[in-house]
């Protein structure tokens, strides 16, 4: 049996099914929101292994999940992102409300958003070229593809799905070039 790979962030999580789903995947310790009331507790603890170690937010693809982001993002504003589709966090089995969550995710597509994290711009020093006018021409704001475009470009460049506004904050906010969003529609990545 092959070995786990080992992750040495704290991984910041929703709930237990989230941690044991993992345990598959990788060895890792995690932070366990509590859900989406998110207690302080949660908060504190990221804070702290943020000082020590690094951490890791993956939540899931719902409104939910995307809010816990949100709040722990601010406590923590040089957390490290990882990020599952809709697609991929789909419950395949037994599913009848479309259940959407990291617990769902098969060990191989939860490494693969742990391999491919995105830091936080102030944190690496990269400054993002883009504006909410490239986004317009490309058509990535308004259009009858702008929703399919952009969940292309948040696949392709694990960042997540994201409307039009969060769009523009998030490839902001990871230091992300024109010329890798470009590259995403020549079929590069």
């Amino acid at each position: 049996m092959n070995e786990l790979p080992k992750i040495n962030e704290m991984i910041v999580v929703e709930g237990r099914s989230d941690t044991q789903n993992l345990a598959r995947a990788v060895i890792a310790d995690t932070i366990e929101t509590g859900g989406s009331a998110v207690n302080e507790d949660a908060i504190e603890r990221a804070k702290l292994a943020a000082k020590t170690r690094g951490i890791i937010i993956l939540t899931d693809p719902d409104f939910n999940g995307q809010r816990i982001r949100h709040m722990v993002t601010e406590a923590v504003p040089t957390a490290k992102q990882a990020y599952l589709t809709q697609a991929e966090a789909r419950a395949t089995k037994d599913n009848p409300h479309k259940s959407l969550g990291v617990e769902h995710a098969t060990p191989d597509t939860l490494r693969n958003a742990l391999a491919n994290v995105i830091a936080p711009v102030h944190t690496i020093g990269i400054t993002s070229d883009i504006d909410r006018s490239f986004l317009l021409d490309l058509g990535l704001l308004s259009g009858p593809e702008a929703r399919v475009k952009r969940a292309l470009v948040g696949e392709q460049l694990h960042i997540g799905y994201a409307n039009g506004k969060q769009l523009l904050k998030r490839l902001q906010a990871f230091g992300i070039r024109r010329t890798q969003v470009e590259d995403v529609f020549k079929g590069k990545y």
